[in-house]
């Protein structure tokens, strides 16, 4: 059986829409380095968008993310399977709960608090029900 390893990379897009693509991957990455170090913006996300728009514009920058020591297991845990490593989920929950304690100590409205703790809370549940590599 063949794994989602041995499809074929997508064909670069052309034109405008591969500088866009080039434009978004670009703008994923610079997101995903923020949030390395800044507590409530998510890096996972952004790589993934990241590597998404470098696979369809820039086959280099594709590859330069793949081959990345921080961010390439990312990328490739996510393609085999959409797997989140163990390290990743305990960060994430870790950020959230950072930025819960901020939300609830500086929101003006608890209920703005309470929304954003609670769609925290649904994409834990969900992070934490990906298989792990």
């Amino acid at each position: 059986m063949d794994s989602p390893d041995d499809d074929p990379p997508p064909r670069p897009a052309q034109g405008p829409l591969r500088w866009l693509m080039v434009a978004l991957a670009i703008v994923s990455l610079a997101l995903a380095v923020l949030g390395v170090v800044l507590p409530g913006l998510p890096t996972t996300p952004f790589v993934l968008l990241a590597a998404w728009a470098a696979a369809r514009s820039s086959p280099r920058l594709a590859a330069w993310l793949e081959q990345h020591r921080l961010f390439g297991p990312l990328i490739r845990d996510w393609r085999r399977g959409g797997r989140v490593s163990r390290r990743a989920k305990r960060s994430a929950a870790i950020a959230m709960a950072a930025c819960a304690a901020l939300l609830l100590w500086l929101s003006p409205s608890r209920w703005g608090a309470l929304a954003g703790i609670g769609a925290m809370a649904c994409v834990l549940a969900w992070l934490w029900h990906r298989p792990e590599p």
